[in-house]
C-alpha cells in the first residue's frame, strides 16, 4: 500500500496534511464514511495509513446509491487493502426522504450516521468519520446537521482542507480518485417537492449510464416529473446539440416514460436544484 509522507508534500499545504493526520490519529479506532468520492476515499487511505486495521471504511448501499459508485468503492478499497464493509440502508422507506422536502438529505445522512455509530458501539470503535471539507459550507448541506446531531467528525474540515488540497494530496498519493468528477446519491438528481421512489431513481440511474454510453464524462440528469433535463458540462455542450444526438436522448428518455426530454443550455453545474430553494426562501417582491 503507498504511503504518503509529509516530505512530500510542500507548504501550505503540508501543514494542513500534518494537522489532518493528528486528528485522525487522535481516536484509537474509527468507521470511515465511505462513498467512493475523492473525499471519502482520501479519508479512508489516510485513516488506514494512521490506524491500519483499527480503521474500517463503511459504504452504504441503498436505491439511492448508482451500481457503479457502489462497484467503484468495492474496487479502490480492495486494490489498495482497506479494511472495508458495505452495509444497506433504509432511507427510501422513510416517508420524510420520499417527500424530498429541502431537508431530504438530513434524512439520509441520520439513517447512514445512525447505523454506523450503533456499529461503532457494538464494535468498539471510537469514532465515526466523514469526508465533509472545507468548501462544503457553501452549498445547502443538511446533511452536516445530521453529522452534528451523530457526534460525526470531519477532519478534513477541521484541518481546513478543500476540494483542491484534497485532489492534490490525492494525486500525490497516486490515487485513482484524484480526478474524479464529483458525485452524488441519485436522490439528488429529483427536483424537491417530486416524490423520492425506487422506481424514480431506478429510471434515472438507467438514464445516466445511457448517456455515459453516448461518451459523455460530466453529466446529470435531472427529474422534473414528466420532464426530464439533461445537464452536460459546458465543453461537451456542443456536442450535445448536434440534431442527431438530441435525436438520440429523446429516443433514451421517452423509453424510460419521459413526456418531455430537455437539455440544460447552461450546461453541468453541481447542485444546481438547490437555486430553487434559494427562490423559495427569498420574500416575493
Amino acid at each position: 500500500m503507498p504511503k504518503l509522507l509529509a516530505n512530500d508534500i510542500a507548504e501550505p499545504l503540508r501543514g494542513k496534511y500534518v494537522d489532518l493526520l493528528q486528528r485522525i490519529g487522535s481516536a484509537e479506532s474509527a468507521l470511515v464514511a465511505f462513498s467512493g468520492g475523492v473525499d471519502s476515499a482520501l479519508l479512508a487511505f489516510l485513516a488506514h495509513q494512521v490506524l491500519g486495521e483499527r480503521a474500517l471504511a463503511i459504504t452504504a448501499d441503498s436505491p439511492s446509491v448508482p451500481r457503479r459508485q457502489l462497484e467503484e468503492a468495492a474496487r479502490f478499497a480492495t486494490t489498495l487493502g482497506l479494511p472495508h464493509e458495505i452495509i444497506s440502508t433504509d432511507e427510501v422507506d422513510d416517508p420524510q426522504y420520499q417527500e424530498n422536502a429541502g431537508n431530504r438529505c438530513f434524512f439520509c445522512k441520520t439513517e447512514l450516521y445512525g447505523k454506523m455509530q450503533q456499529m461503532a458501539k457494538e464494535r468498539g470503535y471510537e469514532v465515526v468519520l466523514d469526508g465533509t471539507n472545507a468548501d462544503d459550507g457553501g452549498d445547502h448541506r443538511p446533511g452536516m446537521t445530521a453529522a452534528e446531531e451523530h457526534d460525526v467528525q470531519s477532519p478534513l474540515l477541521l484541518a481546513g482542507m478543500g476540494k483542491a488540497d484534497i485532489r492534490s494530496l490525492s494525486k500525490l498519493a497516486a490515487l485513482p480518485t484524484w480526478d474524479k468528477p464529483a458525485s452524488a446519491c441519485l436522490a439528488s438528481r429529483v427536483a424537491y417537492g417530486i416524490e423520492v421512489t425506487s422506481e424514480v431513481l431506478s429510471r434515472i440511474e438507467q438514464g445516466e449510464e445511457a448517456v455515459r454510453a453516448l461518451g459523455f464524462l460530466q453529466f446529470r440528469v435531472r427529474h422534473h416529473g414528466d420532464l426530464v433535463r439533461i445537464e452536460v458540462s459546458p465543453d461537451e455542450l456542443e456536442r450535445a446539440l448536434d440534431s442527431q444526438m438530441a435525436a438520440r436522448f429523446v429516443g433514451v428518455f421517452k423509453e424510460l416514460g419521459y413526456a418531455f426530454v430537455s437539455l440544460d443550455l447552461e450546461g453541468y453545474r453541481s447542485g444546481s436544484l438547490n437555486a430553487a430553494l434559494v427562490q423559495i426562501s427569498e420574500p416575493a417582491e
